[in-house]
């Protein structure tokens, strides 16, 4: 297990961890890097907002974190093994670790995880089995992190899917920048 002193530190200077596919942990810090606005650039593409005028999931906060951790590492190409389950567990126990989930009938439709520092978000995976489930939820963190001043939503890589909201990337430099900001802000995600 990664201590959870060494995982905060590394996000803290931009760095995070993944296990590779013969199991070893190694560490990244991308450049340039993604983020996702939180303010109003946030995008909400057309289908989101019909289904968020629907209103067909339960928002919960943490209360499934290891079984959003789960069905994120449930793909043919994962980064999520034993070690970093445990390791980000405990980084839950502790409080740095958040889930955002969407319910429907009961049964845990989608959602995401990740870490949480002062006024930053650090995302890491997400997961949907049920239409728009994962997108409900990332909505549902970005309104969130707005009630609770937040000030920095990461997500290490962009892709297609994460543009579709308004991410996009910017130099490392810059990113560590609007992080030392982001993480000295008294924010509380819990």
């Amino acid at each position: 297990m990664i201590a959870a002193d060494l995982l905060l530190y590394a996000y803290r200077s931009g760095t995070f961890p993944m296990a590779m596919d013969d199991g070893e942990i190694s560490w990244f810090s991308p450049d340039p890097r993604a983020i996702i606005p939180i303010d109003d650039r946030f995008h909400i593409p057309h289908g989101l907002a019909r289904t968020l005028k629907r209103n067909p999931f339960e928002i919960r906060i943490s209360t499934a974190f290891e079984p959003v951790m789960r069905a994120c590492a449930k793909r043919s190409e994962t980064w999520i093994n034993e070690e970093i389950l445990d390791s980000y567990l405990n980084l839950h126990r502790l409080g740095h670790a958040h889930s955002v989930e969407s319910w429907q009938d009961g049964k845990l439709a989608g959602g995401l995880y990740g870490v949480s520092i002062g006024g930053a978000f650090f995302g890491e995976s997400m997961f949907h089995e049920v239409t728009d489930a994962s997108k409900v939820a990332l909505h549902a963190l970005v309104m969130r992190m707005r009630e609770r001043r937040f000030q920095l939503l990461d997500t290490q890589w962009i892709t297609g899917h994460l543009q579709t909201f308004g991410a996009y990337s910017l130099p490392r430099a810059k990113y560590l920048k609007l992080l030392a900001t982001a993480v000295a802000a008294d924010c509380a995600f819990a």
